[in-house]
């Protein structure tokens, strides 16, 4: 598929069963008028983030609560819009790709909301861009019956309320092209899903919502903040009907939360704990930071450290002081045919809802329907006949910038089992991203984009600071190649010839043993393998 729709944008992507009925002209163009407005200032706030990290990683530039933005938090008379309809009540959401199966499955699963998800959960192919759109666009208008292995999938009587998520702020599309640059993937996803959907999905009593991945700063929200009131302008919808959730999933962006929501306070629906790139955040923007800001074991880290509490609490006080949505982390559990690992699993899944219910979370998030009912459980009993917990302000919270940089607090150790788990479950992820699935069940948990992010930073982290195994062993390049090795055959054994590894091990190298630590692996890797994908 070729297609010059103006003298300026050019649509290269591959030919797919009824992508014009996507990439209209109208559609296309609406996305060129957004990049057009807003592809500078984009460019401007990367290079921002470039020299932020710069300064964090020099010590030049401490990370704490600005200054500048005091008067934002001190003062108490504002607050974001009532909530929207449809999203009242949060109390279980489930994440996933828009695969048409999944599609089905997450709005009939029982949740309240479905986060239909272009960004980690989907490999960025073009087929599953445009496709993904496609499936959003027939479900909105109750168009998806189909079969598929002799079992009818059709959309339910009460389906979920649906929540987009776009690529990050740093990605591209390359196959929409203006002037031969590349177009803002951000702009691509939101773009296409607000101008087809929009008014029908107003029509149906909901409206277009979103959740923003990868927030460095309020200042990205106000971008978004500004395309939502262009968009809404273009279209003749009232300002204000967009409703956005931004993930608090980088640690310079749990400095600026009331920031964050004030930016976007017409627009705002709450904030989400996006608790594993927050770990991955962590680990990105302090892996040069000596002894005291190297994280044990991935599994180690779990929500009940002092410094992902104080996260947390400190998101569910910011989000209610402003009479905005909290919403709690991933519980990415896979149910399993084995009774006994389910048991497990499904008991440290409800601690963990406990857990989140207890602090004032207004619901939370879970990546397969067979959770649904225990997150929904857990919630009902809080909740009662209340909707969320807008109510409840946590005033008895209180974070210091030490609490949130108390990595140290995390304890734990590093293991031989700790780095070969991370080289393995990398190497599985990235194959499958490669193939195309972007939400991988490894293990008996569904993996995104994050997983392989913490676990090649981690490694990177490790082998930079010389770090020491629970043995004594120092963990070192030539060590973690030897592994690689081993894990790589291993794995090849269990997926076979159709595997991607050798590229997968050739991403693994570059990103957690190259000299500088690259700040995604899907960014290269989607340039180098995935541009020319059906």
């Amino acid at each position: 598929m070729s297609a010059r729709f103006t003298s300026r944008i050019d649509v290269a992507g591959p030919a797919g069963e009824r992508f014009d009925q996507i990439l209209t002209p109208a559609a296309v163009d609406f996305i060129a008028k957004l990049d057009n407005a807003f592809a500078g200032h984009r460019r401007e706030l990367l290079d921002e983030r470039r020299r932020r990290r710069e300064q964090l990683a020099s010590g030049e530039r401490p990370l704490g609560f600005l200054p500048e933005t005091r008067w934002i938090r001190n003062d108490n008379s504002w607050h974001v819009a009532q909530p929207a309809p449809g999203l009242e009540d949060r109390r279980v959401e489930i994440t996933g790709p828009t695969e048409k199966k999944m599609t089905v499955n997450a709005l009939n699963s029982g949740a309240r909301v479905w986060l239909a998800d272009f960004e980690d959960a989907t490999s960025p192919t073009w087929h599953n861009i445009i496709g993904g759109q496609l499936n959003l666009y027939d479900a909105i208008r109750r168009n998806t019956d189909f079969e598929s292995n002799g079992k009818r999938y059709t959309i339910g009587d009460s389906p979920a309320t649906i929540v987009a998520r776009p690529r990050g702020w740093h990605l591209v599309e390359k196959h929409i092209r203006i002037d031969g640059r590349p177009v803002s993937a951000s702009l691509v996803d939101f773009g296409l899903y607000f101008f087809h959907n929009a008014r029908q999905l107003i029509a149906r009593g909901s409206g277009p919502y979103f959740y923003l991945p990868k927030l460095e700063n309020h200042l990205e929200a106000r971008l978004w903040n500004d395309v939502f009131k262009l968009a809404q302008d273009e279209l003749g919808i009232p300002r204000g009907t967009i409703r956005a959730t931004v993930l608090i999933e980088t640690i310079t962006a749990a400095f600026e939360m009331d920031e964050i929501l004030y930016e976007l306070r017409e627009h705002s629906a709450g904030l989400n704990a996006g608790r594993w790139d927050y770990i991955f955040s962590m680990i990105k923007n302090f892996a040069d930071h000596g002894a005291d800001f190297v994280l044990p074991d991935r599994a180690q880290v779990t929500m009940t450290v002092p410094f992902m509490r104080a996260y947390t609490e400190l998101l569910v006080s910011t989000c209610h002081k402003r009479g905005a949505h909290a919403i709690g982390g991933m519980a990415a559990f896979i149910p399993s045919k084995d009774p006994e690992i389910n048991a497990v699993a499904i008991e440290k899944v409800r601690q963990d809802k406990e857990r989140e219910a207890g602090d004032g979370f207004d619901g939370s998030w879970v990546a397969h329907p067979g959770l649904v009912p225990v997150c929904g459980e857990v919630f009902d009993k809080v909740l009662g006949g209340w909707p969320n917990q807008l109510g409840r302000l946590r005033e008895d919270v209180s974070v210091t910038e030490e609490d949130l940089l108390n990595v140290a607090s995390a304890g734990g150790e590093v293991t031989e089992q700790g780095v070969r788990g991370n080289i393995n479950v990398a190497l599985r992820y990235i194959d499958s991203w490669l193939r195309g699935t972007g939400a991988a069940a490894i293990f008996n948990l569904m993996e995104d984009a994050a997983t392989a992010e913490i676990a090649r930073c981690q490694v990177w982290q490790w082998v930079r600071n010389g770090t020491k195994l629970d043995d004594g062993t120092a963990v070192t390049p030539e060590l973690v190649s030897r592994w690689l090795d081993e894990e790589l055959a291993s794995v090849r054994a269990d997926l076979g010839d159709a595997a991607r590894l050798d590229d997968a091990r050739e991403i693994f190298t570059e990103t957690a043993l190259g000299d500088k630590l690259p700040s995604f692996l899907t960014t290269g890797a989607y340039a180098r393998y995935l541009t020319d994908l059906t």
